[in-house]
């Protein structure tokens, strides 16, 4: 077996999808899950992108077939989880408003994250460094800090945190570990990027989000393919099995081997 099948293999991508029933397994694998841990809903932070609004969608079918299926109120909450001031978080609103979400809420992370850089600053300075934290350290927290908020949330409201993460990013190791990796369920991560499009489309995301540059939004002008090196369509031909360029290939096998610790449980002996 050529290490591109074991990739696929491992991440459950399939070549080719039936994005009706996908939806459905999605839906029905979510219900499963809210049922079997008793809680009373789904949290998903939107973030204004394309994966959390599909995301979204699927929380929110899941949960309203819940609340007519058992005879009791069954939630999906949505969070926007600014840093500052966010250029698109309309989109964010864009997207609760399309599936029309019953609860939403804001949470500005800034205060909380520039206070963890403060004090990361002064334990460097302590230890003979004079050196402001890096856009990727404090990107790293801003992600950390979000999950810090959506578990205190859903530990008050008895729900369980919904992840985005999908077979593209897996694949990579694109997301930050114990950020937006540190979830309890995630309904999209045997899919690649352009299935998770085509859900999209299928699910009535907003337009505006179907054409905008995918982006983890940690620092200013971030974009995915940008820092990657590498464009989501060949990422999706290689999780479909399809020939890419080497240098293509070669990268993407690199980024997974690098990136298996993510992963992974934590080892200990």
């Amino acid at each position: 077996m050529s290490l591109q099948e074991q990739i696929i293999a491992e991440l459950g991508v399939q070549p080719t999808i039936n994005v009706e029933a996908e939806v459905r397994k999605r839906v029905d694998f979510l219900k499963s899950y809210v049922t079997k841990t008793g809680s009373k809903g789904l949290l998903i932070a939107i973030s204004g992108g394309i994966d959390s609004a599909v995301a979204t969608a699927l929380c929110k079918q899941a949960t309203d077939e819940l609340t007519k299926e058992q005879g009791e109120e069954y939630k999906t909450l949505g969070v926007f989880q600014p840093y500052g001031t966010q250029e698109d978080i309309e989109h964010s609103y864009a997207v609760a408003k399309a599936f029309d979400l019953k609860y939403a809420g804001e949470t500005n992370i800034k205060e909380a994250v520039d206070k963890v850089a403060v004090e990361v600053e002064h334990t460097l300075k302590d230890i003979g460094l004079e050196r402001s934290v890096t856009p990727q350290v404090r990107g790293n927290v801003k992600a950390r800090t979000r999950m810090v908020v959506q578990y205190a949330l859903a530990n008050e409201l008895n729900l369980l945190v919904v992840g985005t993460d999908h077979a593209s990013e897996a694949i990579t190791g694109f997301y930050t570990k114990w950020g937006d990796g540190a979830v309890d369920i995630t309904p999209l991560s045997t899919l690649n990027k352009r299935q998770v499009r085509l859900l999209a489309s299928y699910l009535g995301v907003p337009q505006a989000i179907l054409d905008k540059a995918p982006t983890a939004g940690l620092w200013e002008g971030q974009t995915d393919e940008k820092e990657l090196g590498i464009s989501y369509e060949a990422n999706s031909d290689y999780l479909e099995g399809k020939e890419i360029d080497p240098a293509a290939r070669e990268k993407l096998e690199s980024f997974f081997l690098r990136t298996a610790h993510k992963r992974t449980s934590i080892p200990g002996i």
